[in-house]
């Protein structure tokens, strides 16, 4: 499995999280071709799961529709 080297990059919180302790999905930007994703509201600094960016796109555009 590969690792990559997530302490540079920004991480942007899900418009749909409330902003109070809610559900918070958030992704970080900066890694070209992978989407680092991760559940802040358990532990931001815990897991992070990495997707291709092609699949990311994919998974939002079919759940947004």
């Amino acid at each position: 499995m590969r690792e990559y080297d997530l302490s540079g990059v920004s991480w942007h919180k899900s418009t749909y999280s409330d902003g109070n302790g809610g559900d918070c999905l958030e992704v970080a930007t900066g890694i070209p071709g992978v989407v680092p994703v991760r559940d802040s509201k358990l532990d931001a600094d815990g897991p992070v799961i990495v997707v291709g960016a092609s699949a990311w796109t994919e998974f939002v555009r079919t759940v947004t529709h």
